[in-house]
């Protein structure tokens, strides 16, 4: 019995570990873009099938844009700014969660881009995910 309570105590111990691995952009995109970009990040959420124009597959972004990762076009996809009517309204469906200019990321050129520290939490996880 006891061998078994100190697994359990290991398990438990590498929990803290084990969340600090993940970047905090997976629960954002868990609750606002895995319906319809898919748990796989492929296009291929619950609500894929009913939209005009097919989600993304978020996972081949990098390898889309000949191995770069198209952090302004992600951005502003994402936050509003270059708008995508998917569902007969702008993409995202969650606008206020995203709008904001506290954060600023760099560009491959350097330049900074403004936008919310969702957005660039988000970013990062979109990152983390590429094939």
């Amino acid at each position: 019995m006891r061998p078994i309570i100190a697994w359990a105590g290991v398990a438990l111990m590498a929990l803290p570990a084990m969340a600090e691995d993940v970047p905090p952009g997976r629960e954002i995109y868990l609750d606002h873009c895995a319906t319809c970009h898919g748990l796989d990040h492929d296009g291929e959420g619950p609500m894929a099938g009913v939209m005009t124009v097919k989600p993304a597959n978020l996972s081949t972004l990098t390898a889309g844009n000949d191995g770069v990762f198209p952090l302004v076009r992600v951005i502003e996809r994402i936050d509003g700014r270059d708008p995508l009517v998917a569902h007969g309204s702008p993409m995202p469906v969650y606008g206020d969660f995203f709008e904001g200019n506290d954060v600023a990321l760099k560009t491959e050129s350097g330049q900074p881009i403004l936008t919310s520290g969702p957005v660039s939490d988000l970013v990062d996880y979109l990152r983390a995910v590429q094939e």
